[in-house]
């Protein structure tokens, strides 16, 4: 019991010496630390006003601001652990551990590595809609490591960037466009019913205009006459306009007087298997 005090004793007092005799250096990194923090956070609100009153691509913005207030964060630290050490030859320890870290994180590193590329070349930006690795959303944010989508349902999709470099992806803007198609009786008068059909789709608030709805004869198929159409709603809203526009043509065709036929389907007969 009297060793553990003593030690503890001793543990105090060389505590107390070594704040007696390097108070002002502590004081002098705290403040360092503290006026770094400040600065770095300040700097990045005004890089991001600047940005944004020029108009400046957000994902870019981002980027920019917050790689300045990286910068000024280190440059903090390096200053304030100089008050204690001779950083030569941390720097130099820094650099080996650092390039032994390589080999054990080169996933990261593949994130960030296309994380950079897709800042820099901007194959989408923030608010485009984009389909990738089977994910549909608006791009939320852009950041080194990945990239986060958000769904009409408020979901947020987080895919690493090493997923999006060297894949095939679809950019459709602020948009996403919708394809059907829809059966009439081959006795109707189908460029009547395509009429009906594209002031349907017009009457909805929310379908574009630009690119417009594009409606035609489909195919001829046994009887009946399949009509396409294509048109583009915004991602934010998709599927509550897409019902909106399916019951407004239900509605326009009804009114019209304009059946829908049913599709036909083949049947296969199955030969029964001989018996020996």
């Amino acid at each position: 019991m009297e060793e553990e005090i003593t030690q503890i004793q001793a543990h105090t007092q060389y505590l107390v010496q070594f704040l007696v005799e390097n108070a002002s250096k502590i004081v002098s990194a705290l403040i360092i630390l503290l006026l770094g923090w400040i600065f770095s956070g300040w700097l990045k609100g005004f890089l991001l006003r600047r940005f944004e009153k020029r108009n400046l691509d957000p994902t870019l913005s981002r980027f920019f601001a917050g790689s300045a207030r990286i910068i000024i964060l280190a440059i903090g630290t390096t200053f304030a652990v100089a008050k204690f050490y001779n950083i030569a030859p941390l720097i130099a320890g820094l650099g080996a551990i650092a390039f032994g870290a390589t080999l054990a994180i080169q996933g990261p590193i593949a994130n960030y590595g296309a994380g950079l590329a897709i800042i820099l070349t901007r194959p989408f930006v923030v608010h485009d809609t984009i389909f990738v690795q089977g994910q549909y959303g608006v791009v939320h944010e852009v950041t080194l490591g990945y990239t986060q989508l958000i769904t009409e349902d408020s979901e947020i999709i987080t895919i690493p960037n090493k997923l999006i470099m060297g894949e095939i992806f679809t950019n459709s803007q602020t948009r996403r466009i919708v394809e059907a198609t829809l059966s009439i009786p081959a006795s109707v008068d189908a460029q009547r019913a395509c009429t009906v059909l594209k002031e349907a789709l017009l009457s909805v608030e929310g379908v574009t205009n630009e690119p417009a709805p594009m409606v035609g004869i489909d195919e001829f198929r046994e009887g009946t006459i399949r009509l396409g159409y294509r048109y583009w709603l915004p991602t934010e809203r998709y599927h509550s306009l897409r019902y909106t526009v399916n019951g407004a043509i239900d509605a326009a065709f009804r009114e019209s007087a304009i059946p829908l036929a049913v599709t036909p389907y083949e049947v296969h007969m199955r030969e029964p298997e001989k018996r020996s």
